[in-house]
């Protein structure tokens, strides 16, 4: 191992093993089972508890369980529809497929589905608790070996070729590594620790190791998703407000402008203005209903005492990110691989824009996703890991990882990490900054982003439980200045990227648009995708 090591001690714990999935949500849990299948030794690392942690867990999601036919083709239509040409018709395809295959194999197994009306398994749902718990059993049963609480910091390489990952256990501050034949990334997006529900997890660690090996980024503009939630509360779950009516604080109806009901929402709030939701549409059923569904939806509000139906209360929109925005490492083949050999990308850590474009696929489409990229890249990463034979443990190896792990400079803990933390939240969190955007107001985020970064290669590090948090920072300031970098490059406004300078979206932008680098960001726009819009 190389000597240059975070913390420069040597791990206390080293783990051999032909693939290492990182994190532990749907997606890493479907991609440790199906590597598993190939026969193959897997180890899970998670940077919580496998099962509790991540944007699934404390969830109801629904999901693509659509057989082939009519109601398939309406949907892949649909979604075709409104991915303003960002959207693949062969992925969406692709996607319904392994997804509605991975539900029946849930089923077949065990898995609980709720019944419909005809006492049939509904099996385009899934009870967040419930589903991840039943997915750690059927990992563990397989033979993965989960590490729980072991987040991984850095990316192990052995002349490019990717080698396994190494991290810390927080709280006792050990360091371990696991030298793998190959790795999926599968620890989710970024949303900035905006305390939306299940996502303070979620601070774009994926995205930074994947960039230092050398991948690049790709649909990061995308990224300006906010859930609603009622305001004292993290719950951004969407199907509760499907029976509400909005108000201002004087009781009139929210206006109708004839846009979208989060635009309008957010347009009062920038204004200094409260809305209220009152879930006064639907019957006493549908309530009943609804309560029972949504349990968690409703546990604050009863605390309060409370009652949404006959009450009303006031509203907030909470930055969900890239965990159901779009944007994420690129993915260059069907079997979720990255260009860099031994690392395939699954999940929220994957770009998404060739199943939902330029829009969110919060809910069916990112549930299905996580179950479709987990298993290719999980059985891809297998195959590749048998490729090496004995060779893999015994390769010569060294740590990717820089910025927040490495600096280069004297380190300095002495509220640096807060501070770095709460200059990117400033520049990613407020309405009146990443909701609308603007041309002058991307670059003076650009601009003092870069000066964050430049704090961060210099001075940012940290001991124990803070090494964790500084490389976190590190992470979310990265990824943010990939957003910005391409926010930048896109001047239109399409899907959740708004501008109030070019309001107008312009079919001659109808591509991706790609970053790359770590300390200098580079921008690239992809071919234009004309042939998908329709």
């Amino acid at each position: 191992m190389d000597t240059k090591t975070f913390g420069m001690t040597p791990a206390q714990t080293v783990i051999n093993a032909d693939v290492l999935v990182i994190g532990g949500g749907p997606a890493g849990t479907w991609a440790a089972l199906s590597a598993a299948e190939q026969g193959v030794r897997v180890v899970l690392a998670d940077k919580g508890y496998c099962g509790t942690s991540g944007a699934t867990a404390p969830s109801n999601t629904g999901a693509w369980y659509l057989p082939q036919g009519e109601q398939r083709d309406a949907e892949i239509e649909q979604r075709l529809s409104r991915s303003t040409g960002l959207a693949d018709r062969r992925w969406l395809q692709r996607v319904m497929e392994q997804a509605q295959n991975g539900l029946d194999n849930l089923g077949d197994r065990g898995y609980p589905f709720p019944l419909d009306d005809r006492g049939n398994p509904y099996r385009a749902n899934l009870r967040g608790p419930d589903y991840m718990r039943f997915m750690r059993h059927r990992a563990i049963a397989a033979g993965v070996r989960i590490l729980d609480h072991h987040p991984a910091l850095e990316l192990l390489s052995a002349d490019g070729v990717i080698a396994g990952a190494a991290g810390i256990h927080p709280r006792s501050g050990d360091r371990w590594e696991v030298r793998a034949g190959a790795v999926v990334l599968a620890t989710g997006g970024c949303a900035f620790l905006s305390h939306a529900l299940g996502c303070d997890g979620n601070t774009g660690d994926g995205y930074l190791m994947g960039a230092e090996a050398g991948v690049r980024l790709s649909g990061m503009e995308f990224s300006a998703q906010y859930g609603l939630a009622p305001a004292h509360t993290s719950v951004t779950k969407g199907l509760t407000f499907s029976f509400a009516s909005f108000y201002l604080e004087d009781g009139t109806p929210l206006p109708q402008t004839g846009e979208d009901r989060a635009v309008r929402i957010a347009r009062q709030l920038i204004a200094g203005q409260k809305v209220y939701a009152l879930m006064d549409r639907g019957n006493a059923i549908q309530h009943e209903w609804l309560r029972r569904g949504q349990p968690n939806c409703f546990l604050p509000l009863e605390r309060i005492g409370l009652d949404p139906f006959q009450q009303r209360f006031p509203v907030t929109l909470r930055s969900e990110g890239t965990v159901r925005g779009v944007g994420g490492l690129e993915i260059i083949n069907d079997d979720c691989a990255t260009k860099v050999p031994g690392l395939y990308v699954a999940g929220d850590t994957a770009s998404r824009e060739n199943l939902t474009g330029a829009v969110s696929g919060g809910g069916s489409p990112n549930a299905s996703w996580a179950i479709a990229s987990g298993t290719w890249s999980g059985r891809a990463a297998a195959r590749f890991a048998k490729s090496l034979g004995d060779k893999a443990e015994t390769r010569v190896i060294h740590g990717l990882g820089e910025a927040g792990l490495r600096p280069r400079k004297q380190p300095q803990d002495d509220g640096l990490i807060s501070a770095v933390i709460g200059a990117v939240q400033a520049e990613t969190l407020p309405l009146d900054v990443n909701f609308f955007r603007s041309g002058a107001r991307i670059a003076l985020s650009r601009e003092r982003l870069d000066a964050v970064w430049a704090d961060v290669r210099d001075y940012l590090a940290g001991e124990g439980r803070n090494a964790l948090r500084a490389r976190e920072a590190a992470a979310m300031t990265a990824t943010a200045r990939w957003i910005w970098a391409s926010a930048d490059a896109r001047k239109e406004s399409r899907g959740m990227h708004r501008r109030t300078d070019f309001t107008k979206t312009d079919v001659q932008q109808t591509r991706r648009i790609l970053t790359s680098g770590v300390d200098d960001v580079v921008v690239f726009a992809a071919q234009n995708q004309l042939q998908e819009v329709a």
